[in-house]
């Protein structure tokens, strides 16, 4: 199985969301998951990166050639792939992957997420997204996202495009039980 990990590379984090990062990466490690990342080397990038190294798993970075230019790709991670823009690098975030997963994170993160989310509501991209809040840190987006179908901007069925757990030892479960979701979903994507 290899799953996409969406994080943020801030040192400044409290350590609870370091601390889940590494879970997430021991919990791949111990089933055998190949990890794809963003190829940050500080932050929750990092220690997902370095646990999952240390820990004898396989891991892959896709990176924009700009940011490894000022020295932000992770020295440790061997197989990497770099972009020419942050579009290609998010969209070779979901080639051949069998989920995506969010742990905490700003702004990249939320980019990337809100984007497979898109994708699959218009059955683009098919695979499970599990987003994992740690300490409650995504409470207020399934409200968003609730407000979203509550307010006809979305179909009741998109409650189908994710799931929220509380801890990344539930991730790999919330993976095997999510609902199957078709590439026709283009159908109600407009919500008539």
């Amino acid at each position: 199985m290899k799953i996409c990990v969406y994080c943020a590379s801030s040192p400044k984090v409290d350590p609870v969301y370091l601390d889940a990062a590494e879970r997430l990466a021991k919990e791949f490690v111990k089933a055998g998951v190949s990890t794809v990342y963003g190829g940050g080397a500080t932050g929750l990038m990092g220690r997902l990166a370095d646990t999952v190294i240390a820990h004898g798993g396989a891991i892959k970075g896709i990176m924009p050639k700009f940011m490894n230019e000022v020295e932000w790709a992770h020295k440790k991670v061997t197989d990497f792939e770099f972009t020419e823009t942050m579009h290609e690098r998010k969209a070779k975030f979901l080639e051949g992957i069998d989920a995506v997963v969010a742990l905490p994170g700003g702004t990249g993160t939320l980019e990337e997420l809100l984007e497979a989310v898109t994708l699959k509501r218009l059955g683009l991209f098919t695979k499970p997204i599990v987003i994992v809040s740690t300490r409650g840190f995504y409470d207020p987006l399934p409200q968003m996202f609730e407000r979203c179908i509550d307010e006809a901007f979305m179909h009741s069925r998109h409650r189908g495009l994710w799931s929220f757990v509380d801890e990344p030892e539930q991730v790999l479960a919330a993976i095997r039980t999510a609902a199957p979701w078709g590439s026709d979903a283009i159908a109600f994507a407009r919500n008539e």
